[in-house]
């Protein structure tokens, strides 16, 4: 139980610290904003260097594809239209349970507008209990809880493309979104061994939608991302050239060109965009994007209206033009029918979520079978089964 009373007295420390905090970011968006108008003059010097001495700069810094003052207005989508949105949620493993195996479940959503067309929100469980998908992961050191959520990315993004590629075949204006990046980063830490089970499938899904040409977004709201502040510091670096490795090895020190330190991308651009504009179109530079070939991921801001949303599509969704501004138009849209947030991808987090009594209701049909197959002395824990009830 939480003891507010001691609660209170951490409180005003807090706010003051807050306080503060908010003094400090306002100089810093006032820096960072005089840096990118001093950055419309020298873009082209900027990339250059950035290109020439990519191999020694030792922060994530993108490449502005278009001018950097870009504000483009995003265009009304078509009345006819369907949207596809996938989601996953869990059951995670527990040695106090009745029987060691997880659960996965995808939402799926398909909403079809203009159309009179029933939707589809239902969601597709799968239960995994074999050797192999309880312990294959510790070959690797990886927990089962985290490779259960690496699983989990995969087969949404699996469960998406099936939905996109019958949603191709009549030729209807679609888009396909997802909650997040596309930009694994949790793929940096894997071994190849262990990659190679996550990524080949998210690749050869996203290939099937690109032959459908059904347009792949990512949609990331409250993005904390500093990659466009990071171009910045290519300007706002003191020495003749951006080589970190041999000026600034040491980048969990306070660096010379670190002026705009915790200040995220979307604080500036929500200065520079009004509602239902996008900003300048960037190449994200990750390392892992090296393993994603020809499908390398492209990223802008949007003003939603509620929010600076982070905006992520494949390269052949950004360098078709048509395509861009019809799937951000629909991505727009959809922000509006869910009052701020994208509604099929709200639904789709709804059909997937597991609720106290979908765990309750799961376990007790597993507890069934396993008495029907013969299993004796089937039951929870002593320790899980004080936990849910309390005497005191």
């Amino acid at each position: 139980m939480l003891d507010l009373t001691k609660l209170a007295r951490q409180m005003q420390g807090l706010s003051q610290h807050l306080t503060l905090e908010a003094a400090a970011s306002r100089q810093r968006l006032e820096l960072a904003q005089q840096h990118l108008k001093n950055a419309y003059e020298c873009q082209q010097d900027l990339i250059d260097r950035q290109e020439k001495w990519r191999d020694r700069i030792l922060f994530a810094n993108a490449t502005p594809i278009e001018p950097l003052e870009t504000c483009i207005d995003i265009p009304v989508p078509p009345k006819i239209h369907t949207v596809i949105a996938t989601d996953g949620s869990q059951i995670a493993p527990n040695h106090h349970e009745i029987a060691y195996c997880y659960l996965l479940n995808i939402g799926r959503v398909v909403l079809h507008y203009g159309q009179n067309r029933h939707p589809l929100l239902d969601s597709l469980p799968e239960v995994f209990y074999r050797p192999e998908d309880l312990y294959m992961s510790r070959q690797w050191g990886i927990r089962t809880e985290e490779w259960m959520s690496f699983r989990r990315t995969a087969s949404e993004t699996t469960v998406l493309a099936e939905l996109a590629c019958d949603a191709a075949r009549t030729e209807t204006p679609a888009l396909a979104m997802v909650d997040g990046s596309l930009i694994y980063w949790f793929l940096e830490q894997l071994p190849m061994d262990a990659r190679d089970r996550i990524l080949p499938p998210i690749l050869e899904a996203w290939q099937q939608m690109r032959d459908a040409r059904i347009p792949l977004m990512g949609y990331l709201s409250a993005s904390r991302s500093i990659e466009t502040m990071n171009f910045l510091r290519l300007l706002a670096c003191p020495h003749p050239v951006p080589d970190c490795k041999t000026y600034c090895p040491n980048q969990l020190e306070k660096v010379a060109c670190k002026i705009f330190e915790q200040l995220r991308d979307t604080s500036v651009w929500s200065t520079r965009l009004k509602p239902g504009q996008r900003s300048t179109l960037w190449r994200s530079n990750s390392p892992i994007l090296e393993l994603y070939g020809d499908q390398t991921i492209y990223f802008c801001y949007v003003h939603v209206g509620t929010e600076i949303a982070r905006i992520e599509v494949p390269v052949w969704v950004a360098e078709n033009a048509t395509m861009l501004d019809q799937a951000l138009g629909l991505m727009l849209a959809q922000v509006q029918k869910g009052y701020g947030y994208p509604v099929a991808i709200a639904e789709a987090h709804n059909q997937a979520v597991v609720k106290g009594g979908d765990k309750a209701r799961f376990f007790a049909l597993l507890e069934q079978q396993m008495i029907k197959a013969g299993l004796k002395n089937v039951g929870t824990s002593y320790k899980e089964a004080r936990k849910r009830g309390s005497i005191a």
